[in-house]
């Protein structure tokens, strides 16, 4: 008897549970609307018996008559064959689930973003500034990419490994978002320094692909590390480095006055440097002076820098619409069985 309620009558009874039909997809959602029509053909049949139904004038001596709940049983059969049409109705939906599997073959790259938090980023020329409009498209950025590992350095007059090689996209965009100025006391852009970090970080990887991404607005002021011979040394342990130059060259807004006014301060960009980091470490210079620049820039990058990852989904559905069937069922039968015994109104029928 167990065994009959495990493999019969217990599937039976959970496919009414509330938790099991909200986890279902349907594969005709729509015929689910007509289930409150099904009361609505019971009224519909009893008007119609009204209207059609010749009235015998019967009295009745007051007091006599007495009403009896056995009297409500002559409901059940109409309320058996409506349970027994719903239940058709949701089997004919094709309640279902759907088990979905994703199995990535190939390799993704090794990805470490140098992004520049020295004061300059402060300027803006880029909106809301040149470190804000960074920190928005590097996440942009992040949110493309599948299967590879990002890290992210910062730099000032220091360097520092924040985030180490992660496919953990949502610690990275969380790392990101905590950039701010002034968070490395010592001020300065030391661009040798952070490649010399990023090579550190990279050199014993074992992805086919390493690459390096600089974000700066400014020229080499820091650090004992020339940049040019930090690039060629990370050139020689494979690593590929793009460089983006942030910013206008000339006066550019920078916060405002006593006075409310726009306040201008003269930067300049060593141009010459970023490219020259770019040929020694095989790869591109960009230059960005606004924020769709820069957008762009990140979005010719993605292209070029593309992972080897495959993804093949597996879907296996399975329909559960035999439960309700057989629910509509055993209604139906007892319907046919309740017809034939006194609930039923031959008068009506």
């Amino acid at each position: 008897m167990n065994q009959l309620w495990q493999r019969l009558l217990a599937p039976l009874a959970d496919g009414l549970r509330y938790a099991t039909l909200s986890s279902y997809t349907w594969e005709q959602p729509r015929l689910l609307l007509l289930l409150p029509l099904i009361p609505l053909l019971f009224v519909v049949r009893w008007l119609l018996v009204q209207r059609r139904r010749t009235r015998l004038g019967v009295a009745f001596v007051p007091g006599q008559v007495r009403r009896d709940w056995t009297a409500g049983l002559r409901f059940v059969p109409d309320i058996v064959l409506g349970l027994s049409l719903g239940f058709v109705l949701v089997a004919l939906a094709r309640p279902q689930r759907t088990d979905e599997r994703v199995v990535q073959s190939g390799a993704g790259i090794d990805i470490l973003l140098l992004l520049d938090v020295s004061g300059s980023m402060e300027l803006q020329d880029l909106q809301p500034n040149r470190l804000e409009a960074a920190k928005r498209v590097a996440r942009g950025f992040i949110d493309g990419r599948v299967g590879d590992r990002i890290g992210l350095v910062v730099f000032a007059g220091d360097a520092y490994s924040l985030a180490p090689l992660t496919t953990d996209y949502d610690l990275l965009r969380e790392n990101i978002e905590s950039l701010r100025l002034g968070m490395i006391a010592n001020d300065g852009t030391a661009i040798g320094t952070a490649l010399g970090v990023a090579t550190n970080r990279l050199r014993e990887s074992p992805s086919r692909t390493k690459v390096c991404i600089l974000i700066s607005d400014g020229e080499n002021t820091a650090g004992s590390l020339d940049p040019v011979t930090a690039a060629r040394l990370a050139h020689v342990y494979g690593l590929k480095i793009y460089t983006i130059g942030l910013g206008k060259d000339g006066y550019v807004p920078y916060g405002a006055d006593a006075a409310g006014q726009p306040r201008y301060v003269e930067t300049r960009l060593d141009e010459t440097t970023m490219r020259e980091l770019a040929q020694a470490g095989d790869g591109q210079f960009f230059r960005a002076t606004d924020n769709e620049g820069l957008r762009r820039v990140f979005q010719r990058i993605d292209q070029y820098e593309k992972s080897e990852i495959k993804q093949t989904r597996f879907r296996n559905t399975k329909d559960y619409y035999r439960i309700y069937l057989l629910w509509a069922i055993g209604f139906w039968l007892l319907w046919l069985a309740l017809k034939n015994t006194f609930l039923t109104n031959a008068l009506e029928d």
